[in-house]
């Protein structure tokens, strides 16, 4: 038998994905900045577009969080 559909947490789930991704991010600036030196253009580009796409991940949770909002209410 399938589970039910509980949703009543997602919001939290959401707020804590959106906490580890900026942290991810936090941590992707600090290594380039202590290793650019040793780091290729190649290596900084991927970094940076990492960030990038993580970014846009936590555009998307957000979105996610006003719609979750807007069900609940």
């Amino acid at each position: 038998m399938a589970k039910p559909d509980d949703r009543s947490d997602n919001v939290e789930k959401l707020e804590n994905m959106i906490g580890h991704t900026l942290d991810n991010m936090d941590d992707a600036r600090d290594y380039l900045k202590a290793h650019s030196e040793e780091l290729s253009e190649e290596q900084k580009r991927q970094i940076r577009a990492k960030n990038e796409r993580r970014e846009q991940s936590i555009e998307g949770m957000r979105s996610e969080i006003k719609d979750e909002a807007n069900d609940q209410k």
